[in-house]
C-alpha cells in the first residue's frame, strides 16, 4: 500500500490514513491480524469520503505498514496503539467501529477515553476470545510452546497466537462483570458465524450499562460481514448513528 502517513505514538511508529472532516471521527479498529487496507475498512473511508465524514484508520504495531514483529506484540500494546491514535491524531469526540477483535478493544477504548468515544459500533465483536476461543489443547500448545498456528480460512499463511498476545487477552477480559460504558452502541452479527458465535453480541447486550444498545442479526451472515448487503448495512448503521450524534 502506498500513500499512508506515520506517527510516534508513546514511541511506537504507527501506519494511519486520516481524513479532517465533520465529526465526530470515524476511527475503524480492525481485526485480530487485519489492517486498515481490509474491505469494511475501505468501503467505510469511501462512505466517509463521499459523505463529508472524518475517518481514520490504522495499522496496530506489527501489523499492515505499521512496524515491529507481529508475534511479540500484545492486546494490551494494540489498545495502547489505539489510545494514543485518538490522543495524538485525532481532534474532538469520535466514532469507533471494532471488527471482530477490533470490538473488543472499542469496549476497552470507551472505558478509558468516555469523554471522548461517543458512540460504538461493534461487527461481530469478540470480547474475550482468548477465554472462548480455544480449546483446552489448545491454550496448553500456547503456553508450552509459545505458541500456536491454526490454518487460516482467510488467507495463505497460518493464524498465529503468541503466548504474549494470549495472556495480554486473559488479563484484559470484561465479560465477567457489567461494563461501565455509557454511550449508544450498536452491534451487527452473522448468525452463519463460524469464528464468533452471534450470542455474544447477545451476551454484550446485557452487560453494556447504556440503555441505547442494539443488536442487528444477519441470519445468513458469516464472520466477515463484507458482502454488499452486509456493507450497506454498516454504512446505513454509521450514517444512522452519526445523525443522532450530530449536534
Amino acid at each position: 500500500m502506498t500513500g499512508f502517513s506515520a506517527v510516534s505514538v508513546s514511541a511506537t511508529l504507527l501506519a494511519y490514513h486520516h481524513r479532517e472532516r465533520r465529526g465526530p471521527t470515524i476511527v475503524f479498529l480492525p481485526g485480530y491480524a487485519s489492517d486498515m487496507a481490509g474491505a469494511k475498512a475501505l468501503a467505510l473511508d469511501a462512505w466517509a469520503a463521499a459523505n463529508g465524514r472524518a475517518m481514520l484508520r490504522f495499522d496496530y504495531s506489527g501489523c499492515g505498514e505499521s512496524p515491529g514483529e507481529f508475534e511479540t506484540q500484545s492486546l494490551a500494546q494494540w489498545r495502547d496503539d489505539t489510545l494514543g491514535m485518538i490522543d495524538e491524531v485525532v481532534e474532538g469526540p469520535v466514532l469507533l467501529v471494532g471488527s471482530s477483535m477490533g470490538g473488543w478493544l472499542m469496549l476497552h477504548a470507551a472505558l478509558a477515553r468516555p469523554e471522548r468515544v461517543l458512540g460504538l459500533i461493534g461487527i461481530a465483536a469478540a470480547p474475550d476470545f482468548t477465554g472462548w476461543g480455544f480449546t483446552e489443547e489448545e491454550k496448553l500448545t500456547i503456553l508450552s510452546a509459545g505458541r500456536l498456528e491454526q490454518p487460516n480460512p482467510y488467507g495463505d499463511a497460518p493464524t498465529v497466537t503468541s503466548r504474549a498476545f494470549w495472556e495480554s487477552g486473559e488479563a484484559m477480559r470484561l465479560t465477567h462483570a457489567p461494563i461501565a460504558i455509557d454511550c449508544p452502541v450498536r452491534l451487527l452479527h452473522g448468525q452463519r458465524d463460524p469464528d464468533v458465535p452471534w450470542a455474544w453480541s447477545l451476551r454484550l447486550t446485557e452487560l453494556i450499562r447504556s440503555p441505547d444498545v442494539r443488536l442487528s442479526l444477519v441470519k445468513d451472515g458469516d464472520h466477515r460481514l463484507s458482502r454488499d448487503s452486509d456493507i450497506a448495512l454498516l454504512t446505513a448503521t454509521v450514517a444512522d448513528l452519526m445523525e443522532q450524534l450530530d449536534p
